[in-house]
């Protein structure tokens, strides 16, 4: 078939083009009219038609936590946002995804329910290092850690002895480490032990993130929710700095591939600016709800905010945009982290499990903040949304560009049709949302994966078509 449009977003650029795609393939690039008298041509107009995105850090939490997100419905809402590949994180599925026999289990819960297609973190976790070789050879494309308590027991956080036991073996396997960035000694420091960030009255729901009793607060700052004060001040941007200086210098002495993961303040943009000048192998992303939201603008009991590190306020906000601007900030993935609505008890702050859904709207909440007077194009979408996530998952061999020899996994997109969020029509397993309500710029009309339509005109047009990579 052929999918040609007057906005193809090409590795060089975007221009009128057409798409040939033989078996799933992308066969060549050709002018827009090179088409002869082939009846299989989709032509999308004055449609974007951009590579589909690659979203590196998704929580699906099957086997285990289902009720919480499926494969079935998380990639059902990748489908319908554009998002043609996910890489799937080793929590907070039961096992959770650090030995092989695990990993064993989260492809056979995968497999047949995948409407795009799926690879797959591994976990590093205090003595688990001999696992680390034999992940790399059963297909995971990395492995993800936490230098503070993940929210569920069985996904400890690591401190440095351990990333020296296993940054050796991933430099020597060329495997990327994804890092959640906060220093425990920083969040100790606001006036709590680090153990107590999850009490013992929350570890059966497994809550994510829990705040200290008494954190200081800022004064300086007017805010319509006093409570997200308090849990934004038990989280400070110090945190964040102070975890990556570490891992710079790690990544440095290893020569080990380090990835920040959800980078949410100005201090971190700049640490990672300078470890990066200094030679360190490092890399870094946002999420989408740093880039659209601010701490100033969330109002009393709004729990659906809760994520960490925290939605910090707007300066913080305008420094993450910067920093895709500028490069410090390579990509942008959602963090997809769902759980059911009543672990995210309106008003209650200090126990509300830390996660943000929203696969299924990354597009368009990026877009919609890029758009307009900050003068971004759809190309600086396609290098954040799809190239950049691939080369960190290893697939940009096949996925993330719109060039010969790719998967024809493509996104044809309206970039000035406007909606107002209705968290009823998200396809996500639970509809709780920070978007509800809010007005997007941005809307997937089709989505490809290797050539085939799996979303089209608002609904899944082929089903399960999603291979396990």
């Amino acid at each position: 078939m052929i999918v040609r449009s007057h906005r193809v977003v090409l590795p060089d650029g975007e221009r009128p083009a057409s798409i040939h795609i033989a078996h799933g393939t992308i066969h060549r690039i050709a002018a827009y009219d090179d088409v002869g008298a082939d009846p299989a041509v989709h032509d999308a107009g004055d449609l974007v038609v951009s590579p589909g995105l690659v979203d590196t850090h998704v929580h699906v939490n099957e086997p285990g936590r289902t009720e919480w997100e499926g494969f079935d419905t998380a990639t059902r809402a990748a489908a319908a946002g554009g998002v043609t590949t996910i890489v799937d994180m080793p929590l907070n599925s039961v096992p959770a995804t650090t030995t092989v026999p695990a990993l064993a289990a989260k492809r056979s819960a995968a497999r047949g329910r995948c409407h795009v297609d799926v690879a797959f973190w591994g976990g590093l976790v205090p003595g688990h290092t001999a696992e680390l070789d034999g992940l790399i050879d059963a297909g995971v494309r990395g492995f993800k850690c936490f230098l503070v308590p993940s929210g569920v027991d069985e996904f400890p956080s690591v401190d440095e002895s351990d990333l020296r036991a296993a940054m050796p073996i991933l430099a020597r396997r060329g495997a990327p480490l994804l890092v959640h960035a906060e220093s425990p000694r920083h969040i100790a420091d606001c006036g709590t032990r680090i153990a107590d960030l999850i009490s013992d009255a929350n570890r059966p729901a497994n809550r994510r993130g829990n705040p200290p009793a008494n954190p200081p607060a800022n004064p300086q700052s007017e805010f319509r929710n006093p409570q997200y004060l308090r849990y934004l001040s038990s989280r400070p941007p110090e945190a964040e700095r102070a975890a990556i200086q570490m891992m710079a210098q790690l990544a440095r002495e290893f020569a080990a591939r380090t990835h920040i993961v959800h980078v949410a303040c100005s201090e971190a943009v700049d640490e990672i600016v300078r470890a990066k000048a200094a030679g360190a192998p490092i890399t870094a992303e946002t999420c989408p709800h740093y880039l659209t939201f601010a701490a100033e603008e969330i109002v009393d009991g709004a729990t659906e905010f809760k994520c960490a590190p925290p939605i910090r306020e707007a300066v913080h906000r305008d420094a993450l945009w910067r920093g895709l601007s500028n490069g410090a900030l390579d990509l942008v993935a959602t963090d997809h982290s769902p759980a059911p609505p009543a672990m995210k008890p309106r008003g209650d702050f200090l126990t509300a499990w830390g996660g943000i859904a929203s696969l299924e709207l990354s597009l368009a909440a990026v877009w919609t903040g890029a758009a307009g007077s900050r003068g971004f194009q759809p190309s600086d979408l396609a290098r954040w949304l799809s190239a950049a996530p691939a080369r960190l998952a290893g697939l940009d061999g096949r996925k993330g560009r719109i060039a010969a020899g790719f998967d024809a996994d493509l996104v044809a997109w309206d970039p000035t049709a406007e909606r107002e969020i209705d968290p009823s029509r998200l396809e996500q397993r639970h509809k709780l949302t920070p978007y509800a309500g809010r007005r997007l710029r941005g809307a997937v009309r089709t989505t490809f994966l290797r050539g085939e339509r799996v979303w089209d005109d608002g609904r899944l047009s082929e089903e399960r078509r999603g291979r396990l990579l």
